[in-house]
C-alpha cells in the first residue's frame, strides 16, 4: 500500500476522522432530517385523512341537502294538494249554500204566489158575491138574509169552480 502512497497511520487517521464525521453527521444532521421527514410524512398523512373526512362530510352533506330538498318538495306538494282540497270544499259549500238559498227563494216565491192567488180568489169571491146579491135583489126585488145569501153564493161558486176544472 505504500506503493500507492497510503500509510497505515494515514489510513487509521482517515478512518477515525471518517467515523467521527459519520457519527457527528448522524447525530447532528441525519437524525433531525429523518425526524423532520417523519413529521412531514405524518402531517401529510393527517392532511390526507382530514381531506378524506372532509370529502365524506361533503358527500353526507350533499345527501342531507338532497333529502331536505326532496322533503321540502313533498311538503310543498302536500300544501298545494291541501289548498286544492280546501278550495274544492269551499266551492262545494258555496254551491250548496247557493242552491239552498235559491230553493228557499223559490219556496218563498211559491208560497207568496199561492197567498196572492188565494187573496185574489177571495177578492173575486167577495166582488162576485156583491154582484150576485145586487143582481139577485134587483131580480127578486127583495133582500136576502145573510145566511141564505152565503149558502147561495157558496153554491154558485162551487158550480163555477167545477165548470172551470172540467
Amino acid at each position: 500500500m505504500e506503493a500507492l502512497g497510503i500509510t497505515l497511520q494515514q489510513l487509521l487517521t482517515q478512518l477515525v476522522s471518517f467515523l467521527i464525521l459519520f457519527f457527528l453527521l448522524y447525530k447532528l444532521a441525519y437524525t433531525p432530517i429523518v425526524g423532520m421527514l417523519d413529521s412531514r410524512a405524518k402531517k401529510i398523512k393527517e392532511s390526507l385523512e382530514m381531506a378524506e373526512v372532509a370529502r365524506l362530510e361533503a358527500v353526507s352533506s350533499a345527501e342531507r341537502v338532497e333529502s331536505e330538498i326532496a322533503s321540502a318538495r313533498q311538503e310543498g306538494q302536500k300544501i298545494i294538494s291541501d289548498a286544492r282540497e280546501a278550495a274544492s270544499k269551499l266551492r262545494e259549500q258555496e254551491q250548496s249554500r247557493a242552491r239552498a238559498e235559491v230553493e228557499s227563494m223559490l219556496d218563498r216565491a211559491t208560497s207568496e204566489i199561492a197567498r196572492e192567488k188565494d187573496s185574489a180568489i177571495e177578492e173575486v169571491r167577495k166582488e162576485f158575491a156583491g154582484l150576485a146579491v145586487t143582481a139577485a135583489e134587483r131580480i127578486v126585488e127583495r133582500s136576502l138574509d145573510a145566511k141564505s145569501h152565503s149558502s147561495l153564493i157558496d153554491a154558485v161558486l162551487k158550480e163555477g169552480l167545477n165548470e172551470r176544472k172540467n
